[in-house]
């Protein structure tokens, strides 16, 4: 049966695409969970007017997240740790302790969007990335220091 997406499917694909997918597959699960339309003339009118609508909120989307990448990228953020012998931690900074550092200053950030590159077991200052969407991120600086 061919769909039109309304939504991205993981692993099926992208909104506004038309797709081949089994018949049972389509009427059980993406027809009746509003991810697609069964693919008519109507349908393809009907996708194009919510990409557009789309398009749009995704752009105002983009402009306040840049704003905020902005704002984050002067934040640093501090994380005591415990320490042992040559300034080593007794663990690691995690995403949920830089999540919670970073709400505690006010901004609601969600610890799946943080990306530690390599695991930070020393004391000093570290780059972290978060991934905000539409393809917008920002770097902040955490240092850790000895409780």
């Amino acid at each position: 049966m061919q769909v039109i997406l309304r939504e991205d499917v993981e692993k099926v694909g992208l909104a506004g695409e038309m797709i081949n997918v089994k018949d049972g597959y389509a009427r059980n699960f993406l027809v009746p969970r509003r991810l697609a339309y069964v693919s008519t003339p109507s349908a393809t009118r009907r996708i194009e007017q919510e990409m557009k609508i789309r398009a749009k909120k995704i752009d105002i989307e983009r402009a306040d997240l840049t704003q905020l990448a902005a704002k984050l990228s002067e934040l640093s953020v501090t994380i005591p740790m415990r320490v042992g012998e040559e300034e080593r931690l007794y663990g690691s900074v995690t995403p949920m302790m830089i999540a919670e550092s970073l709400s505690n200053q006010g901004y609601k950030i969600d610890r799946r969007t943080i990306s530690i590159v390599e695991q930070i077991r020393t004391l000093g200052a570290h780059d972290v990335t978060l991934k905000l969407k539409h393809g917008v991120s920002a770097q902040i600086k955490v240092n850790v220091v000895a409780e």
